[in-house]
């Protein structure tokens, strides 16, 4: 007998999280990396495959996978993370030289690259403009934005890390998580069995005003409970301005998948969970929130 699409997720959650938890919770910052860049992979071929046509998909996806790499591996916190950010030797101070322009190499191979591949490959000339398009807009939004996770990472802010566990950090990274998913379960409950005035019929015909209200709340009640059983840096003003603004956001990121799949004529970005659909569909309330939390904690980091 089939599973319902309640029981489908429920099923996926129990096999998928506490992989996902041991991955984050090594001490190490490249497992969670290797993760996330394989999740912006399958991420960028989901919205490619919406919006590109077949000829365009791989390079697209090249040029996103490169771009990811330079976005993260580039980055100065990165290279800080390893000791190479003031280095001596002129091989390493070469490499300082690089970081310094990682900005600009980043956005080279997000923006420069696609349009000199389109300069030279662009078959359909009036077609030309909306594949460009497609392809910046998915390495930023399906890549870059997924990466953010990984730079959550190498946040560390817990003055006593469980060297036992290992978990450390990792609690950066788990709290975008709880934040969109908690989000997620209060506004499917809250809608399903509160819900009746619509709160965006145009874009997303299911949810409800009661769904955004039980989602918010959702989202407090997971701060609030990493607050009481983990991280001792996060304070009860830390729980307000990352739950409520993350859990507003995420439904923001819910909602603007909802447009484009609705633009392009799709139910699901694709179908590798159960229940869920595709990556896309998993993380689009991730991909407005890691960024947000990201800013947040690197300027509680710096106060």
């Amino acid at each position: 007998m089939a599973l319902g699409n309640l029981a489908q997720r429920f099923l996926v959650a129990v096999i998928a999280v506490p992989i996902l938890l041991l991955i984050l919770g090594y001490h190490r910052p490249e497992p969670t990396w290797a993760l996330i860049f394989v999740a912006s992979l399958i991420a960028m071929h989901e919205f490619f495959a919406m919006t590109l046509p077949k000829q365009d998909r791989a390079a697209a996806m090249t040029m996103g996978g490169l771009a990811c790499i330079a976005f993260y591996w580039l980055d100065v916190a990165t290279l800080q993370t390893y000791g190479l950010a003031s280095a001596p030797t002129t091989a390493e101070q070469l490499l300082v030289a690089g970081i310094t322009a990682s900005s600009a190499i980043t956005l080279v191979l997000a923006v420069i690259v696609p349009g000199l591949y389109y300069l030279f490959r662009f078959r359909d000339i009036p077609s030309v403009a909306g594949r460009l398009t497609a392809t910046i807009t998915g390495i930023v939004y399906a890549g870059f934005l997924t990466t953010f996770l990984a730079m959550l990472k190498r946040i560390d802010l817990d003055p006593a890390p469980n060297p036992t566990l290992g978990f450390g950090n990792a609690v950066t990274v788990v709290i975008v998580l709880v934040v969109a998913w908690l989000a997620d379960t209060g506004g499917y409950f809250a809608g399903r069995f509160l819900g009746k005035a619509k709160l965006y019929p145009a874009v997303s015909p299911k949810k409800t005003w009661a769904g955004a209200w039980g989602g918010i709340a959702g989202s407090l009640v997971g701060v609030v409970v990493l607050k009481l059983c983990f991280p001792d840096w996060l304070t009860w003003v830390d729980v307000f301005l990352i739950a409520i603004p993350g859990g507003i956001l995420g439904q923001m990121g819910d909602l603007s998948e909802s447009l484009i799949k609705r633009s392009v004529g799709v139910k699901d970005s694709g179908a590798l969970l159960p229940g869920h659909g595709g990556i896309l569909d998993r993380i689009d309330a991730v991909l407005f929130i890691a960024p947000y939390v990201y800013a947040y904690l690197r300027v509680k980091q710096a106060l």
